[in-house]
């Protein structure tokens, strides 16, 4: 133990002295220094931040967890999720970087008015509060708990160990995203995410040479024959977790939006030093995720093959820190605790900054105080960072997590995010639609969803099962499809009648340069087809 506890503090103390050694003549009291790093960050600290800000506790426990609890289906979490940051590096984000954004909002206030990006900003922390930050926190706990037996190295009860964990964690990393700015959260995670991609691969490689006796090929073919019903990626399951047909329907929906218009991903990439900068780190880190189902799905069947006897369904979220235990020795387990707990202040920090900049940004500086200084910009984000952080201690003890987390924050952020993409994309891509329509999107479009899925869902689901004939429940993501249908069909009758008054004409702002990186579109090509042919080798 207190080799570990050497190692989880070394490697912890190590980060933060190297990522305040790079930023420390950072000018932090203009807005562009502290909430876009001034627009300075370059190809690797881009993939890396983009990487640790996605990849945290909930997909290395939460993940495995599913994974150990279902099939290897919840991968298509991960591997769709390329081919969307495809289309973000060879479209989205160009548009983006020419009209010099700092915040998604921004572009509902060029392409609307004033008013749609308040409600917008207004939903992106709603579903930063409800959803990421309490889970992410409540994960991190967990996978602690499981390493280090905090509750029994204290006695105390294990919930009292996770609200003390969820405390310390939560203070730890709202102070480091408050004092550091954008790009000490970029650079601490490009140094988390080499550490994560070491000892992530390590894992599996260890227990299939486990299972194998020494050889981890050998290993990986005596795990498939014995769990092969697991490897079958299109989740052909009695009321499956994650059905095949929603590859079509929400996931489109859901991973368009996550990586083309969320905030809390997209401020590294708006902070890049120049277009190909950008596109080169967005596409290098949609590389990695393909790397996503041997780091967070099969470590959740090993442990599925090695502890089904020992590890019962509802104690999923120990089958991680378990497999994790029992293969890496203990220096190696500190170190990775350390990864661990570097991912959850990743996607922590990342959210905290992204929050302060929508708030400063999109309402301090809207509603407030409309002659606002760089200098109160970035005493306002602060300040909404802590109030945020302090609500997501307290709502992460009061979360229930015998149910699938990582579902749960999948569902929650579901109800915003058609709508907003939506809204997004009928604003990118016609010059018709008008401000009230995106405003009746905005609000209309969670309502629907909320009264579909949370309000009426048993009435709704007794429905639908009779109108389709079968047994199984609806899943949510076909939910997040339809609504998002419905919205865009709302908005173009609404424009139809109320037409926008104005016409959008999006101009270069001179931020940064433009000139896009030539292998963009082949490198995007070859990203895609390798996914699509991961879904063929899997199908059973």
């Amino acid at each position: 133990m207190t080799i570990a506890l050497i190692s989880f503090f070394g490697f912890m103390i190590m980060v933060a002295v190297v990522s305040y050694y790079m930023t420390r003549n950072e000018d932090l009291s203009t807005s562009d220094g502290y909430f876009l790093g001034g627009r300075s960050l370059t190809m690797w600290t881009i993939a890396g931040s983009l990487m640790m800000t996605n990849l945290s506790t909930e997909h290395l426990i939460g993940m495995n967890g599913d994974a150990f609890n279902h099939t290897i289906a919840i991968m298509a979490w991960e591997v769709t999720s390329a081919i969307a940051m495809v289309l973000l590096a060879v479209y989205f984000l160009p548009m983006y970087l020419k009209n010099g954004l700092t915040t998604i909002p921004e572009f509902f206030s060029k392409r609307f008015d004033g008013t749609t990006r308040v409600i917008a900003t207004f939903l992106f922390l709603a579903s930063y509060v409800v959803a990421i930050l309490p889970v992410v926190l409540l994960f991190g706990a967990n996978g602690l708990e499981g390493l280090f037996d905090v509750s029994e190295n204290l006695g105390v009860s294990q919930n009292t160990s996770i609200w003390l964990l969820v405390v310390g964690i939560g203070v730890v990393g709202s102070i480091y995203a408050v004092a550091g700015g954008l790009k000490a959260v970029a650079i601490s995670d490009t140094i988390n995410g080499v550490g994560f991609l070491i000892v992530g691969l390590l894992i599996p490689i260890i227990a299939l040479s486990q299972i194998g006796d020494g050889n981890p090929i050998e290993g990986f073919g005596v795990l498939y024959e014995a769990e092969k019903p697991k490897f079958d990626i299109t989740g052909d399951e009695p009321g499956s977790f994650l059905p095949f047909g929603v590859l079509f329907t929400g996931m489109i929906v859901n991973q368009l939006f996550f990586w083309c218009a969320n905030q809390s991903i997209l401020q590294r990439t708006l902070a890049a030093t120049s277009l190909k900068e950008g596109q080169k780190g967005v596409l290098l880190a949609a590389g990695f995720k393909l790397l996503g189902p041997f780091l967070i799905v099969l470590p959740g069947i090993i442990a599925y093959h090695l502890y089904k006897e020992s590890i019962s369904p509802d104690q999923y979220l120990l089958a991680y820190p378990t497999l994790v235990k029992n293969m890496l020795p203990a220096a190696m387990i500190g170190f990775f605790a350390s990864v661990m707990v570097g991912a959850v202040f990743s996607t922590f920090n990342s959210v905290l900054n992204s929050s302060a900049t929508l708030f400063s940004h999109g309402v301090y500086k809207t509603l407030l105080k409309k002659d606002a200084t760089d200098r109160q910009l970035v005493t306002s984000g602060r300040i909404c960072s802590v109030v945020l952080a302090i609500i997501a201690i307290i709502a992460a003890a009061n979360i229930d997590s015998t149910g699938s987390l990582f579902n749960y924050i999948q569902v929650v952020n579901a109800m915003f995010f058609g709508p907003m993409l939506a809204v997004l994309l009928l604003g990118a891509l016609t010059k018709h639609v008008s401000a009230i329509a995106a405003k009746v999107g905005l609000i209309g479009g969670p309502l629907i969803f909320a009264l579909l899925v949370f309000v009426f869902g048993d009435p709704v689901q007794a429905f639908l099962k009779e109108l389709f004939n079968t047994q199984d429940d609806i899943h949510f993501l076909h939910f997040l499809a339809f609504v998002f249908v419905i919205t865009a069909i709302a908005m173009f009758v609404i424009s139809h009648f109320c037409p926008a008054k104005t016409i959008f004409e999006g101009k270069h702002t001179g931020e940064v340069d433009i000139t896009p990186w030539p292998y963009v579109k082949p490198v995007g090509v070859v990203i895609c087809i390798i996914t699509i042919c991961m879904f063929l080798v899997l199908a059973q």
